[in-house]
């Protein structure tokens, strides 16, 4: 499907066996800044914001800096593991007892944690097979603005959604939380893929936070989501008016991900991201792929950046077609290590059943390599007439797409092409800012009536 038209006369993107995605107008096109406006004091919260736990810490790392880049002052208050931040963004470090980062939690109560509800109930519940990092860092960030709130404008939370912020709503302190996802989605698939009752029921307790931030949900004033698809979603798991979420879309670093002149592709080479072996992620569905393409191209090969569970599904099927000799793994990368396996790959490849937004994807453009993705969650709306998508959960499906760029190279060249384009022009971090900032001062002055000026063309 090349040239299929949408019902409202766009292109559509590239679909699979004529499978047409439309998701309305091209994403975060910010609205023009007001004139006149101040400088934002901001702080922006996250429970868990290094780079390597997942997308919590890129979206932290790349929004303040843009953030700042607009004229900002900006401060991230985080708990462990910390974020990798500018020099120029300041770091507020909440320490929470960090037990997944302990190989014998149970022995990391210390006499002090008797003087904390918060430090006890973070402690019972990790022993009791919960996560309450969420909620136990909500009200220490909510303890912390109480004795500072004369230091900030504006309070913007990055998907902790605990019952801190409704303390800080309550304190008048102007609270705004993004949501990528709702996490029902990742509950309800983490417990369909348990294979005993027993273990269902100990993944409902993991995932018990999740009323928590329904109710928080609920309750709070400012919303924003990175995606028309997430919005809709949002507002059926969580219960909510959809157009009480603003969509705001992700950004790329595009000076960060790029084509690199000194790239050398290695041909029929694919690369994944995998930063949880989660069901969620559909890596069980590209491994299958795999196994399929190499029975007509022998001589693919697959770059895993992240890392599979021991004995997960993922790893038995691995196992079961020998597939070890053809898959690198590759962890903790660097962001320059990162965009050089963007670069090297012929085809990035993201296989999720469901994603909010889908950072790698959107990175891997950037980078310039042709990108074959699911239609799970937003990945249509992100990737947009600039790859090639297919039905979520399909591995026929997933290697046809895949083998047709592996064996088209003016295929994989226009994908790339279109690609970085895509990004740059509509999924750069100065337009997340720039529509932010909008955002933030309608917060700050609901009844101001302002005249539009030209938006800032800062680059982020």
């Amino acid at each position: 499907m090349l040239a299929a038209k949408t019902a409202i006369g766009r292109p559509a993107l590239w679909g699979y066996n004529g499978r047409a995605y439309d998701y309305g107008p091209p994403m975060n096109a910010p609205e023009p800044l007001y004139p006149k406006q101040p400088p934002l004091r901001i702080a922006l919260l996250g429970y868990r914001s290094h780079p390597h736990v997942g997308g919590q810490g890129i979206y932290l790392k790349f929004l303040s800096q843009a953030l700042v880049d607009l004229g900002h002052s900006v401060d991230v208050i985080s708990g462990p593991p910390y974020p990798e931040l500018s020099p120029q963004v300041g770091l507020i470090k909440l320490p929470s007892l960090d037990l997944y980062a302990s190989e014998k939690p149970h022995k990391e109560l210390r006499l002090k944690h008797f003087l904390s509800v918060t430090d006890l109930y973070e402690f019972g519940s990790k022993m009791t097979g919960g996560f309450a990092e969420p909620y136990t860092f909500s009200r220490r960030a909510a303890r912390y603005l109480a004795k500072h709130r004369q230091r900030y404008d504006i309070v913007h939370d990055n998907q902790c959604l605990g019952y801190g912020l409704l303390t800080l709503q309550k304190m008048g302190i102007p609270t705004v939380a993004t949501i990528h996802h709702p996490i029902t989605r990742d509950r309800a698939l983490a417990e369909a893929a348990q294979p005993t009752e027993l273990l269902k029921k100990l993944t409902r307790r993991w995932y018990r936070f999740v009323g928590m931030q329904i109710k928080v949900a609920q309750q709070l004033n400012h919303l924003t989501t990175v995606s028309e698809f997430t919005r809709q979603d949002i507002a059926q798991a969580f219960a909510i008016a959809p157009e009480k979420l603003h969509v705001i879309a992700n950004g790329v670093n595009t000076d960060l991900f790029r084509p690199l002149a000194e790239a050398n592709k290695q041909p029929l080479h694919l690369v994944t991201t995998a930063s949880s072996d989660q069901p969620l992620k559909g890596q069980r569905f590209l491994l299958q792929a795999l196994t399929q393409l190499r029975a007509s191209i022998p001589g693919v090969s697959l770059t895993i950046i992240g890392a599979l569970k021991a004995e997960s599904e993922c790893e038995q099927i691995i196992k079961q077609h020998n597939l070890g000799p053809h898959i690198i793994f590759k962890q903790s990368l660097s962001n320059q290590e990162l965009v050089a396996e963007y670069n090297r790959a012929t085809v990035a490849v993201t296989p999720s059943l469901y994603e909010g937004f889908g950072l790698p994807a959107a990175e891997a453009m950037a980078c310039g390599t042709a990108v074959v993705t699911s239609d799970g969650g937003a990945l249509p709306e992100v990737v947009g007439d600039a790859g090639i998508v297919v039905p979520a959960g399909d591995s026929k499906a997933l290697a046809e797409a895949i083998g047709r760029v592996l064996t088209n190279p003016a295929l994989a060249a226009q994908l790339a092409a279109q690609g970085r384009a895509r990004v740059a022009t509509q999924l750069c971090w100065s337009n997340t800012a720039t529509a932010l900032t909008e955002f933030y001062h309608r917060i700050l002055n609901p009844t101001e009536v302002a005249q539009p000026c030209t938006p800032s063309t800062t680059s982020a």
